[in-house]
């Protein structure tokens, strides 16, 4: 069966593909799979990535593109902060007015007006005057600094003020006079216009990712929509008649389907927007039939399951059929069979990935994550890799010829690694405590400790 439950690592298929099959490659091909059947995983994440293209760019309200990639240099086509504002609640001063005012011998202003934010018509502030004002208010005219209501009596007549009444329950603010506690330079507690960007100026370059603080910057210079790289839709669906959905009771040979939640969830931290299907039967039918009911909402697929050598592996004998995806092994563990191509009328990119949960979820990040990313049309497809040096009590072993992915845990600031759990493709408990794989190369059989390995950083 081709599922959760299944042995600690990856079927061993004994003969295997020679090569890619009818997927479109000439003879000379570098893409075009060695001779010997086994693939590297280098060789594999080529041939995805060259024929995954960037999705078309779409015009988007601007929530709608949250987590799209920018396609444009959107520059400012008006200056931010578009006046001069203030930045306190106080009051609106001429600097020669308060020029040595002292909590023992205030400035004594009359107070001509409320600035309220969103205001148009501005009192002139002379000589000896003063104009209440809000936070975000323009600098009326006359005006050249702002002291914050703290720094004077509120217009109260008594001690420091902490506050400013409502207007609407003290209207009589808005003029009388005001003491004022504390001198003010030229421009104090005032936001300059053009203060943040400028008229022409770059707010942000192509290849951006939109989050809340881009949007934020999109919708304050006026931009409504956007032109953007659409968030790739991606379908996952697991298969295996033992899979039963997480709440429903299980019987007699049955497990619950983790792999479709788990890939569903890896698609949406990579960028997608992810539709998960339910398990799928071991019926070759069924399952072809499932596939073109949700190409219409796919801009990548991914199965999980049913690619090795099984009688009951069932998207191996659904789609090998007529070339459209091509089977392989790979070079590595866990994950040696894969299968990869190009379905339906539109040639959805499809990636049959393992049924083991460390399987299919190792190769969703060597694989299935780098397209999603490049379907985005990001410069930077792959998660960062470092190199750490090994904290374990004994030598890791690894199988000749194959890249070993080891979970672990990685320490920063020590910049050691250590292994989590065995080696074992079921051990999905392990892998949720792991931020990391440790790779122990092709030719290597043992990492010993103290020993530094490349490192990729997960989350």
């Amino acid at each position: 069966m081709s599922s959760d439950a299944a042995p600690s690592r990856d079927h061993e298929e004994p003969g295997g593909h020679e090569g890619h099959g009818d997927h479109g490659h000439a003879p000379g091909d570098p893409c075009a799979g060695p001779a010997r059947g086994l693939w590297s995983v280098d060789e594999h994440l080529a041939d995805v990535l060259a024929t995954v293209r960037p999705l078309d760019p779409i015009e988007l309200q601007l929530l709608d593109a949250q987590g799209c990639v920018l396609v444009e240099d959107v520059t400012v086509p008006a200056a931010l902060p578009p006046f001069d504002n203030s930045s306190m609640d106080g009051y609106a001063v001429r600097v020669a007015d308060v020029a040595g005012a002292t909590g023992e011998f205030p400035a004594v202003l009359t107070v001509v007006g409320d600035v309220a934010a969103g205001d148009g018509g501005l009192p002139e502030v002379g000589p000896g005057q003063a104009a209440r004002i809000m936070t975000g208010a323009p600098l009326p005219p006359g005006a050249e600094a702002v002291v914050p209501v703290e720094w004077t009596d509120g217009g109260t007549g008594g001690g420091a003020a902490t506050g400013m009444r409502a207007a609407s329950a003290a209207p009589e603010g808005a003029a009388g006079e005001v003491r004022v506690h504390r001198a003010a330079g030229a421009g104090a507690h005032v936001r300059r216009a053009g203060g943040d960007v400028r008229a022409g100026e770059l707010a942000l370059a192509a290849g951006t990712v939109l989050g809340p603080p881009q949007i934020g910057l999109l919708a304050a210079i006026g931009r409504g929509t956007v032109l953007v790289r659409p968030r790739p839709r991606v379908v996952v669906l697991s298969t295996g008649s033992e899979l039963v959905q997480p709440g429903e009771e299980l019987g007699p040979g049955q497990i619950h389907d983790s792999n479709s939640f788990a890939l569903a969830a890896a698609a949406r931290d990579a960028g997608a927007l992810a539709y998960r299907v339910g398990a799928v039967a071991d019926d070759a039918e069924s399952l072809r039939a499932t596939i073109e009911d949700q190409l219409i909402r796919a801009d990548l697929m991914v199965t999980t399951g049913g690619v090795s050598v099984g009688a009951y592996d069932v998207v191996k004998e659904a789609l090998a059929e007529g070339g459209q995806v091509d089977f392989r092994r790979l070079a590595m563990q866990p994950g040696k069979p894969q299968g990869f191509g190009a379905v339906g009328p539109e040639q959805i990119p499809l990636l049959a990935l393992p049924g083991n949960p460390v399987s299919s979820y190792v190769s969703f990040e060597l694989f299935v994550r780098p397209a999603i990313r490049a379907l985005m049309g990001l410069a930077e497809l792959h998660r960062p890799v470092v190199r750490a040096t090994l904290e374990a009590d004994a030598p890791l072993s690894s199988p000749a010829g194959r890249r070993q992915f080891l979970r672990g845990r990685y320490d920063p600031a020590a910049g050691t690694v250590t292994p989590v759990g065995g080696a074992g493709s079921h051990l999905v408990a392990a892998l949720a405590h792991a931020d990391c794989l440790l790779v122990v190369p092709e030719d290597r059989e043992r990492a010993e400790p103290g020993e530094e390995l490349d490192v990729v950083l997960l989350g």
